[in-house]
């Protein structure tokens, strides 16, 4: 082909693209309805407290039986004659004392103790997922779903082909 022959083929075919494509075109519609589109969604959260309960006994007489064996024979050593008799029974009573203080000190001095407890508490949210929207263009009834609300109208694209 001649190049003149190829320049007016190619100007045939873009007249011919410009005129399929003037059948589109954009114009405006009537809303009738907007009805929002509303999802629920659960975030849940933790909730904790503190809570103050009664400490179980957890004494122990292991302290006070150590202890006054302990401060007996001390006692003994440390007595003569007749007072002997007087120190190991001193002795056996200071040494159940203090054995019974140090073997239960960690079952705490009040009867109490701190513990946290914590659950899921659900949260509930309702959030607007998009629109449905209901319009009128060429007396017939149209419906979609837009990210935001519309106005009163909006501009829709108009597309006409033939029917062969």
């Amino acid at each position: 082909m001649k190049r003149p022959t190829k320049i007016l083929t190619a100007l045939l075919c873009l007249s011919a693209l410009s005129l399929a494509n003037a059948g589109d075109y954009i114009s405006t519609a009537k809303v009738i309805d907007v009805v929002p589109r509303v999802e629920e969604v659960n975030r849940p959260s933790e909730e904790c407290q503190s809570v103050y309960r009664e400490a179980p006994s957890q004494r122990s007489a292991t302290g006070a039986i150590i202890g006054g064996i302990a401060g007996g024979i001390l006692g003994h050593q440390v007595g003569r004659g007749s007072g002997r008799a007087l120190a190991t029974g001193a002795g056996a009573i200071t040494g159940a004392i203090v054995g019974d203080r140090l073997g239960n000190q960690s079952a705490g001095s009040d009867g109490q103790y701190q513990s946290r407890e914590c659950r899921l508490v659900d949260n509930w949210e309702r959030r607007t997922t998009g629109y449905a929207v209901t319009y009128e263009y060429a007396g017939r009834t149209f419906t979609t779903v837009m990210p935001y609300k519309p106005g009163r109208s909006i501009r829709v694209n108009v597309s006409v082909t033939p029917v062969e």
